[in-house]
């Protein structure tokens, strides 16, 4: 029996207006000319790439190798430096990531479930980070694992598993999406709903496990063979100890994240406490959507700091956990338990939370339009194959600049011990220095000598890693280089 036509034209019309809605919704980042919080970091490493260098091994940064290469081929296509085109992917990513939420919300229940499921990816983070990046491969890999099928052998799951290793070869976090995943396939639920024998899931769940490890095998041939297996093991897993966790952030940033994601936190709680009759026969999908739920929360505390931007994470399983109960809730076809459960009061609710996330987005934007002091009088007073180096956490002046770093250290972590996260009051980071850094910088700088150096830390009194602290570059700048600009963001250097 097919779907009458005015009920699939409301679909239609919905499903075009939630598009229009993120398109609405990330309009600030569409026309915001300078890269947006992480990209700038992310960008220094892919422009290396696009000019013939490696990563970890010309510049070095923490997040995995598929990161950079995801940003070296939108501006390899698209020119570096090309930030509305980055923009641009990034609306798309946020839409396929939307999609996938869509398709495991309609095979779960219906399709006003996957639209609702859809809707609440609208207005998260408009950086193009590692977690939004992470989220679509984690998202169409459970869509994957969700589908229906009559198959005892469920070869696709193979595709399921690559994307969760893509998801990790993007950030770190991603790979704890894999264990509820690969325990879902083996629930004894699973295999009844199903009509598997035991053997059948454990060839699913080894079919699920081959491709994710196959994934993770192609990818090391490739890094390999590119002579940085080593730098990029000790990038992106060894250097990631914690030093010290970040209390009072966490404190102060889970609440405010419960406290914006109240509607979704209500209603998976709501939906699975009505088990019985939303998700009576998917018994085994809502253990496995709170096993992700719990899986994304140890990822996102995993590193200790606490950013907002890591709780982005738990926002696909509760969203799946969540919209089967707004799509009963907002059909009538239950009671609200609570007067702020009506549907016009959530609607209410969910436009304002739009409107506080679009003016927050359109102000916070609004202050870093323009390149950085330091970045647009390096552009001005340097030749385009001049190296400039820069002392401090501010790899934006690269980009600001338009000029190649003369150190793999585009932040200056290793060479300071720097804890991600903030200062720690009493704590001498210099014991974190990575042994040979400044070995390694002094080597860099032989190769490819800094026309410039920006000193972002120019105020011995209030710097946490003043020049005068570090012999060997407080040498060379005596000895080679003289000052000749003051900026914001600190003092410009220039070879004598």
């Amino acid at each position: 029996m097919g779907v009458p036509t005015h009920r699939l034209r409301q679909f239609r019309f919905a499903a075009l207006g939630i598009i229009l809605l993120t398109v609405a919704i990330r309009l600030p980042s569409l026309l915001h000319p300078q890269p947006i919080d992480s990209e700038g970091m992310y960008s220094v490493v892919a422009n290396e790439i696009v000019d013939g260098g490696r990563p970890y091994a010309d510049a070095v940064e923490r997040k995995p190798p598929l990161l950079f290469w995801t940003y070296a081929a939108v501006f390899k296509v698209a020119g570096e430096f090309n930030w509305k085109a980055l923009h641009i992917v990034a609306l798309v990513w946020t839409l396929c990531a939307m999609a996938g939420l869509y398709v495991i919300g309609r095979e779960l229940f219906d399709r006003n479930t996957g639209l609702i499921a859809a809707f609440w990816w609208t207005w998260k983070n408009l950086s193009f980070d590692g977690e939004m990046l992470m989220n679509l491969p984690i998202i169409w890999a459970w869509a994957i694992a969700f589908r229906r099928s009559s198959s005892r052998m469920r070869p696709e799951l193979s595709a399921a598993g690559a994307l969760l290793g893509v998801a990790f070869l993007l950030k770190q976090p991603a790979a704890i999406a894999a264990v509820p995943l690969g325990i879902y396939l083996l629930l004894p639920s699973y295999g009844a709903s199903r009509s598997l024998t035991r053997i059948n899931s454990i060839i699913q769940a080894t079919t699920f496990t081959a491709g994710f490890f196959a994934t993770l095998g192609l990818v090391t041939i490739v890094l390999w063979k590119q002579g940085i297996l080593r730098d990029a093991f000790y990038w992106t897993i060894t250097d990631h100890d914690v030093p010290h966790i970040f209390w009072r952030k966490g404190i102060v940033t889970t609440p405010t994240f419960l406290g914006v994601c109240l509607p979704l936190v209500i209603g998976a709680i709501l939906a699975c406490r009505d088990k019985g009759e939303i998700w009576a026969g998917k018994t085994a999908e809502r253990t496995a959507l709170l096993g992700l739920l719990a899986a994304s929360a140890i990822g996102a505390a995993a590193g200790a700091r606490f950013y907002p931007h890591y709780y982005v994470q738990l926002i696909p399983p509760l969203t799946l956990l969540a919209a089967p109960y707004y799509a009963r809730l907002w059909s009538r076809r239950m009671q609200p338990p609570k007067w702020f459960l009506r549907p016009g009061v959530t609607y209410a609710w969910l436009a304002l939370t739009i409107i506080v996330f679009s003016i927050k987005h359109w102000t916070g934007l609004a202050s870093r339009r323009a390149p950085s002091q330091a970045g647009r009088y390096l552009f001005a007073h340097s030749d385009p194959a001049d190296r400039i180096f820069v002392w401090g956490q501010s790899p934006d002046i690269y980009l600001d600049a338009h000029r190649r770093p003369a150190c793999r250290y585009i932040t200056t972590f290793p060479l300071t011990g720097y804890v991600f996260g903030g200062p720690i009051p009493g704590f001498d980071t210099r014991s974190r220095i990575l042994p040979g850094a400044w070995t390694i910088l002094e080597q860099d700088f032989a190769r490819h000598p800094p026309t410039y150096i920006v000193d972002v830390q120019p105020d011995p009194k209030s710097a946490h890693y003043p020049v005068k602290n570090f012999p060997i570059l407080a040498k060379l700048l005596a000895e080679r280089y003289e000052p000749v600009a003051h900026t914001a963001e600190g003092v410009i250097y220039r070879m004598r």
